[in-house]
């Protein structure tokens, strides 16, 4: 599940596009399938999103939660391909991305009536 921050000016008419963008780039360095997209957009009032004064009204947030078992490899290959490909696609400059990698035990995570250790039918690997 991805979770995205940004104000709704700046954020709304790029929702699509950097949906997209996210998701390649979670194909690419993950290996996740283009249906497992889970995305959910917070555009945000102004007055209710402070951010550190360095940066501009376009500051974005991406919060990324998945279960444990990814190498920091990896990690660090997906949080770079993001600053690239926001930047070359959207124009969004890295200082203006906040990109932070949240992981939980498998256990902790529930879908389709099970744990995420129980599950043995994913189309793709966690542990890259």
């Amino acid at each position: 599940m991805i979770i995205i921050y940004g104000i709704k000016n700046n954020l709304n008419p790029i929702k699509s596009r950097l949906s997209d963008v996210i998701q390649y780039c979670m194909n690419r360095e993950l290996g996740l399938p283009d249906d497992k997209r889970s995305h959910r957009f917070f555009p945000m009032e102004k007055e209710d999103f402070y951010y550190p004064g360095s940066r501009s009204d376009a500051y974005t947030v991406i919060e990324i939660n998945m279960m444990q078992g990814r190498r920091d490899e990896t990690k660090k290959a997906l949080i770079k391909s993001l600053f690239t490909e926001i930047e070359n696609t959207l124009g969004l400059l890295p200082v203006d991305i906040e990109i932070i990698i949240k992981e939980q035990p498998a256990h902790c995570w529930g879908f389709r009536g099970m744990t995420g250790d129980e599950v043995t039918d994913l189309t793709y690997q966690v542990k890259v």
